[in-house]
């Protein structure tokens, strides 16, 4: 869960891609955001500059605009890092992203999922069940997926804080808490 100040950055951020000016895909920052954290995680020396308060934020933000180009980053998300790099936020930076990428699917209006099956679900099967999530919550809906055998079969999808449990382990459960409520 990202910290309040990573939120108040991300919360900025959102207003500015989202706001009826701006001429960039929000995703687009996303993914940009997340090739400098990539760069940053890599280049010890990247890190180095960013890091340290002994380097002047002239010479941070200079280096920012030297990889700027080379890492296909807009002024948006160039703009935003010598922010964060000023205010020596860097740190900071994944708990940005995952706040900025729940801020905007919130003003977007899109429900993230995640869908656990038992198996591989074909094609077919995730349009229809995606599908049902959207009428269900009445959003557009993004959806990960992942597996776990030990459900048996079925597949439990979680939205939010919310849990639809359509798996044969979960329809087991309920029935063992029955069963042992009745003796």
């Amino acid at each position: 869960m990202p910290s309040a100040a990573a939120f108040r950055y991300a919360r900025a951020l959102v207003d500015v891609v989202t706001a009826p000016q701006s001429q960039i895909d929000p995703k687009k920052v996303v993914e940009e955001l997340k090739s400098f954290e990539t760069l940053l995680s890599e280049i010890p020396e990247l890190r180095i500059v960013a890091a340290s308060p002994a380097i002047p934020p002239a010479q941070k933000r200079a280096v920012i605009d030297q990889i700027a180009p080379l890492a296909g980053l807009s002024m948006v998300s160039r703009n935003f890092l010598k922010v964060i790099l000023e205010h020596e936020r860097m740190g900071d930076l994944t708990e940005m992203i995952e706040g900025f990428q729940t801020l905007l699917n919130e003003k977007l209006g899109i429900a993230v999922a995640e869908v656990t099956s038992a198996r591989p679900l074909d094609e077919g099967e995730k349009i229809l069940l995606a599908s049902a999530l959207k009428v269900r919550t009445g959003q557009q809906v993004q959806v990960s997926y992942a597996q776990d055998p030990g459900l048996i079969a079925g597949v439990v999808a979680r939205v939010g804080s919310t849990v639809y449990d359509g798996s044969v382990r979960g329809q087991l459960d309920r029935l063992r808490a029955e069963l042992t409520s009745r003796s």
